[in-house]
């Protein structure tokens, strides 16, 4: 299995606006969110600025074999006391979940952008509590913070990736 990660360009911005149905399909078991007359979901809000903000915010592709498995997105945080790196998305196709690839991928973004990050899920997605607790507690060997962020309580994990002393393979 070969895998393989690419941001993603403006003029491939429609690759990850589609993605983004799954992606919502998926959270229908956590949240209200309907299709329209036409059968789609709702645009997510704020995608355009990944492509549009600068040097903030980042588009990436997962591939296995040279075939999409899912996407994250990633914000730079600003002056912001959270960190410096926030998890905004993060999706592995049901084809790929339980591979390796989602593991792979979230520690390959740790290591691309070191520094304090922010990992956020929705309080009744129990898989991803589960994945996110697994991915980063091995990737900083225990040293995470997790907090109930109100009004929802929805958990976030807090870590630094700068001393992680990891090697490459």
């Amino acid at each position: 299995m070969e895998l393989g990660m690419e941001l993603v360009p403006r003029e491939r911005k429609q690759t990850i606006s589609k993605l983004m149905q799954y992606y919502l399909y998926d959270f229908t078991r956590y949240l209200e969110i309907d299709v329209d007359q036409d059968g789609v979901y709702p645009a997510y809000p704020g995608l355009e600025s990944f492509w549009s903000s600068g040097d903030n915010k980042f588009a990436y592709l997962f591939k296995v074999d040279e075939h999409i498995a899912g996407f994250a997105l990633v914000e730079r945080l600003l002056r912001n006391p959270e960190g410096q790196f926030y998890m905004t998305e993060f999706f592995v196709m049901q084809k790929y979940r339980r591979s390796g690839v989602g593991t792979w991928a979230a520690h390959k973004l740790f290591d691309m952008y070191p520094g304090d990050w922010k990992v956020s899920q929705v309080r009744a997605n129990t898989p991803a509590r589960n994945f996110w607790h697994k991915v980063i507690g091995d990737y900083t060997k225990g040293a995470v913070q997790e907090r109930f962020n109100p009004p929802q309580g929805n958990p976030s994990q807090y870590f630094n990736t700068l001393n992680i002393n990891r090697i490459n393979i």
